[in-house]
């Protein structure tokens, strides 16, 4: 009778810590299950449709910017550059997409030509602007035109969202967060922890 207590006693107790013990904490802001995307149906520089789907079995920063972005975006894609290096051999399971929030200057070629120049494997995608738009309400995106001169400049938002595996939103990397710690992040998600043998022979 005591053992079946002990038992019962221990198996509420594991299910109450065992949440904590299997969530890890993330030194950005976790947003798992949020509303926001889950997807964009926008183009490749090439022209091609392009989708969050296509990269499905890697994870995915997928960043809002233009290219004539004097500090915030160059500096975002230098983080990312820095990530993978971090990263090391994993870094061939993480894709970086730049999706422009300035259609009308930002063409198909100067965005390929664009992605060059920090990472050949990064990959831009882009829309008209009603595309654009609803691409960025639905990831919860912030942008305007700036009058600069005799042109103009982009207010945006600077935020980094990181999608898992499974095309499934996860993280959202602040832009102050600094590679280190987006690396570490992104390491949890690629080898979530495993309950210790301890636990794992209680449950088998």
């Amino acid at each position: 009778m005591q053992r079946r207590y002990f038992i019962s006693t221990l198996a509420a107790m594991l299910v109450t810590v065992a949440p904590s013990m299997a969530a890890p904490a993330f030194n950005g802001i976790d947003v798992t299950g949020a509303a926001i995307g889950p997807d964009y149906q926008l183009f490749y520089a090439d022209g091609k449709p392009a989708s969050l789907r296509d990269f499905k079995g890697k994870y995915v920063m997928l960043f809002f910017g233009f290219t004539q972005c004097p500090d915030v975006c160059p500096t975002a894609l230098s983080r990312a550059v820095e990530i993978k290096r971090l990263l090391g051999a994993d870094g061939n399971k993480l894709q970086i997409v730049f999706a422009t929030v300035d259609p009308e200057r930002d063409t198909g070629p100067l965005l390929a030509e664009y992605m060059r120049a920090f990472d050949p494997t990064f990959v831009s995608v882009r829309g008209n602007l009603a595309q654009t738009a609803k691409a960025a309400a639905d990831f919860k995106i912030f942008y305007r035109k700036v009058p600069s001169g005799s042109s103009y400049t982009m207010d945006h938002t600077a935020i980094t969202y990181v999608f898992d595996a499974d095309s499934k939103i996860r993280l959202a990397f602040k832009h102050d967060q600094p590679a280190q710690q987006c690396a570490d992040d992104l390491r949890k998600l690629m080898a979530p922890a495993r309950p210790t043998s301890f636990l794992k022979g209680l449950f088998q």
